[in-house]
């Protein structure tokens, strides 16, 4: 038999600003490894990683909640006002008659497989929520990707994550949508895939 495993005990910071310039690199590969499975299956560059999530460090409304074991950087969690975050998810919004600037924007949240079901990603929502209070934000928004139940590549026994969402809160807006493109494994080029929304109100 195998020894149980250790007991993880990871510690959170929630970041801003240039105190996320040394992370770029890891969270870069954090991005890379967990969207590479089911459902992005997203083929990352580790160069356009760290340029793209240096736009948090330079956006001064945005955070990246980190969870570390020890010093390795697991998991994390983007948000930054949808005002200055992407200007498509802006014009979705505003084309359905929401307001892009009461609204904080959670970008990814991507943990290690190793350490789900920990609680880990229950404390990226709420830290996330509390930094989007704490700018005067009212709602908060995120998006998932749209596919085919009946895709081959579908891994068996694949749970998505919507009951877990319902449960933080957020409520499915399959009306709301968004197009990004990517390149998935093994292809050649990137292809257009589609993504719906979930929000939530956050209260005064």
């Amino acid at each position: 038999m195998h020894p149980p495993m250790p007991a993880v005990h990871p510690s959170f910071a929630t970041l801003s600003g240039p105190a996320l310039l040394p992370l770029l690199p890891d969270l870069a590969r954090l991005r890379i490894a967990v969207f590479r499975d089911w459902p992005y299956l997203y083929e990352g560059d580790e160069a356009y990683e760290r340029d793209y999530l240096r736009t948090y460090a330079q956006d001064p409304g945005a955070a990246v909640v980190v969870c570390r074991d020890g010093d390795a950087v697991v998991g994390a969690a983007t948000c930054a006002p949808m005002a200055t975050s992407h200007r498509a998810v802006r014009e979705a919004f505003a084309a359905a008659g929401l307001d892009p600037a009461e609204c904080c924007y959670f970008g990814e949240s991507v943990l290690l497989a190793q350490y789900r079901g920990q609680g880990i990603g229950v404390r990226f929502f709420a830290e996330r929520e509390a930094h989007a209070r704490r700018i005067g934000l009212t709602r908060a928004a995120f998006c998932g990707v749209l596919r085919d139940p009946a895709d081959p590549r579908r891994p068996i026994g694949y749970v998505p994550l919507d009951a877990f969402w319902r449960k933080r809160g957020y409520v499915p807006r399959p009306d709301l949508t968004i197009t990004f493109d990517w390149k998935e494994i093994g292809a050649a080029e990137e292809t257009p895939h589609t993504l719906s929304f979930w929000l939530k109100d956050l209260g005064a």
